[in-house]
């Protein structure tokens, strides 16, 4: 039987990943870059695995480009209205979503 680092439970009965995920407070922006280009900027995800699977999502959800730089979410154009629903529908909460 595996069990879990974080909390000493075994692994099917661990619960870190989803209370992790309920005390993150997600902020959503949109900045001007070089030329006009506009960004939009998604922080407050502090997983590793976790910001890598959003942002991956994210993109392939909004086709569009991106990267993640210092924990912070960078998706090229202007996609602020679009991400709190995409980000509801993989389990995150809307009252930890601020636009």
């Amino acid at each position: 039987m595996d069990i879990c680092p974080k909390c000493g439970l075994p692994i099917q009965a661990c619960m870190c990943e989803e209370i992790s995920r309920t005390q993150q407070k997600i902020v959503i922006s949109t900045d001007k870059r070089r030329f006009g280009k506009i960004i939009t900027l998604i922080s407050g995800i502090e997983d590793n695995n976790e910001i890598k699977n959003v942002a991956k999502t994210l993109k392939a959800k909004r086709a569009c480009g991106g990267t993640i730089k210092n924990k912070i979410i960078e998706l090229q154009g202007n996609h602020k209205k679009m991400i709190k629903p995409i980000l509801v529908d993989m389990g995150f909460l809307a009252e930890q979503i601020e636009d």
